[in-house]
């Protein structure tokens, strides 16, 4: 029997996407020339078999082919596929902490002007930020390399301009210029390559970027960098936990006995106007208690963490024609563009 595919209707930008009219798509897979990659529940698998996550390889056992197959080995970090994978499972919800956070990123967007765009989340997570600005645009492209793309699939059940990818954000198959505007937030300060080089090898692929990396703190207090060593010490150290049950309750206890005790002395500071002076206050004083453990379990159980200054992001310059940073939190999150 036929069965009707999500993107029977999305064929013309499947083929503006991929940069080819060869293309063909069922319910199960879509071929783009000599390449053909297995459909999952909607997701379009672009990962090749030996870096899928092992669920979806399983479930696709029995498909010929997964994605592109090459005989160079990519530096692809398997844990921090892992980690994000099962983060984005246990914190499956769009909470109402993400929509204020998703515009303090987008201050220095116009979301007005991106009615007639097609925009790309690379690194999309649950598609939280999606979530907020898929209504704003034409069309949107949400890419991850972990199962958490599964759960973007469902939160944006209902937003039928949507496209959804498993791939590799550093070994796209997508032409050049397929976005007007690109979006990568808190993503590539996490994978193994260097996160500026990463920033620099997204530019050929769209006109438009907002790009948050984390930040070397360099606009604070010499406290906040010694308290950081201390717990990116901590975070060496858990990252290597698998066990999800141990993770829960690890992430649980970090708010309780580390960042809550500093909440509270921030609370007492700001009294003072000296809030901006204790670490983890400005951020998390008005988070939920699961939206801070929803950061604790992400902070402590990656495997990779670099950060930048904002010197290091404004030679950016040296790939983009416009690079703007802004003045505020979290920092140093900014917009690019390039001729």
């Amino acid at each position: 029997d036929f069965v009707m595919s999500y993107y029977d209707d999305k064929r013309s930008s499947l083929c503006d996407i991929f940069g080819t009219q060869d293309i063909e798509i069922t319910s199960d897979w879509l071929r783009v020339g000599k390449m053909r990659y297995p459909v999952l529940d909607d997701v379009i698998v672009l990962l090749e078999k030996r870096y899928q996550p092992p669920r979806v390889r399983e479930r696709l056992s029995n498909v010929a082919s997964g994605g592109v197959t090459t005989d160079q080995t990519r530096d692809f970090s398997e844990s921090v596929q892992f980690s994000f994978g099962r983060q984005w499972q246990s914190f499956a919800e769009i909470m109402p902490e993400h929509k204020v956070e998703f515009d303090d990123y987008f201050d220095l967007v116009d979301i007005r002007q991106l009615g007639l765009k097609r925009c790309a989340d690379l690194g999309c997570g649950i598609g939280r930020w999606s979530y907020f600005l898929a209504p704003h645009c034409r069309e949107i492209v949400l890419l991850d390399f972990s199962e958490a793309i599964f759960v973007a699939r469902e939160r944006l059940r209902n937003q039928g301009n949507a496209l959804f990818f498993m791939g590799d954000l550093s070994a796209l198959p997508f032409r050049h210029g397929f976005s007007d505007f690109i979006f990568s937030l808190g993503v590539l300060h996490h994978l193994e390559q260097d996160c500026l080089h990463l920033t620099r090898s997204l530019a050929p692929y769209g006109k438009e970027f907002l790009i948050y990396l984390y930040y070397a703190l360099d606009n604070r207090p010499k406290i906040f960098r010694v308290f950081y060593k201390f717990m990116d010490s901590t975070r060496k150290l858990l990252c290597r936990v698998r066990n999800e049950r141990l993770r829960q309750l690890i992430s649980h206890l970090l708010v309780v006995f580390a960042y809550w005790p500093f909440i509270a002395l921030g609370r007492i500071a700001s009294l003072f106007g000296l809030g901006h002076h204790i670490p983890l206050y400005e951020f998390y004083h008005d988070k939920s208690f699961r939206r801070t453990r929803q950061d604790a379990y992400d902070r402590f159980f990656t495997s990779v963490e670099q950060r930048v200054s904002r010197a290091d992001i404004a030679q950016l310059r040296d790939t983009f024609s416009q690079i703007e940073i802004s003045s505020r939190a979290p920092y140093w999150h900014f917009r690019a563009a390039r001729n």
